[in-house]
């Protein structure tokens, strides 16, 4: 690591940064703009819950979620990712992103570090909200597009252990120093991105992750108070 690395805070995005799902809230305000009534997204989210319930592994969740996205526009789906992300700032009565942690993020980017999101999810959601919290770079899933419409299957679901690889082999690529970098999770399948960086924060009461954050070095932001 040259000594022009600079360090930087990665951020998982649902009941992270923000207070929902965003790929499903997203989908849910879709299907509406479609002109679907409710039960179309229950059905499908039921289907998608009752896989869960089944055993089936996240990251084959995530791949049943694109496949319900087979045959749109990309374009209108980054349209609609940008009108979801206004309804959605406007619906929050306490505000859409946790303020522990977008507090946490905004001064690290005072500070010079750079400021990348990981999250399972995808561009339409997640474009806005990266260009409202000022981030440098978004690692997501990627849906495959051809001739602008998505195929409904992806490259790779940015889940579990694929979120600390995507950390490490950006890290090099960007002249990052993950010994001198934060990473913030709520959820067990995110320990492989707060393994990869010298300063891990587990927010939320997640057992499993709390579990893990009780190890030295590790921080914890639940209930407006970080805790060593």
């Amino acid at each position: 690591m040259t000594s022009t690395a600079r360090g930087a805070a990665f951020s998982d995005v649902d009941e992270t940064l923000i207070r929902v799902k965003s790929m499903f809230r997203f989908l849910e305000f879709y299907l509406r703009l479609r002109g679907e009534p409710p039960a179309t997204y229950e059905r499908l989210t039921g289907e998608l819950r009752q896989a869960a319930l089944e055993g089936a592994p996240r990251d084959e969740i995530n791949r049943r979620y694109y496949r319900l996205l087979r045959g749109e526009s990309a374009s209108r789906l980054t349209a609609a990712g940008r009108r979801w992300f206004a309804a959605e700032w406007e619906s929050q009565e306490q505000g859409l992103y946790l303020p522990e942690v977008e507090e946490a993020l905004l001064a690290h980017r005072k500070a010079g570090r750079a400021l990348i999101l990981v999250s399972g999810s995808f561009f339409a959601p997640l474009e806005p909200i990266a260009t409202d919290i000022g981030a440098e770079k978004v690692l997501a899933t990627r849906p495959v597009i051809r001739r602008g419409d998505l195929t409904g299957e992806v490259l790779v679901p940015m889940i579990g252990r694929t979120k600390g690889r995507a950390v490490r082999l950006t890290a090099p690529v960007a002249g990052l120093d993950l010994a001198a970098s934060w990473a913030y999770g709520d959820h067990s399948s995110d320990l492989s991105m707060l393994r990869a960086v010298g300063h891990p924060v587990a927010v939320g009461d997640d057992p499993e992750l709390a579990a893990h954050a009780n190890t030295p070095g590790w921080a914890r932001l639940t209930a407006g108070l970080v805790r060593r």
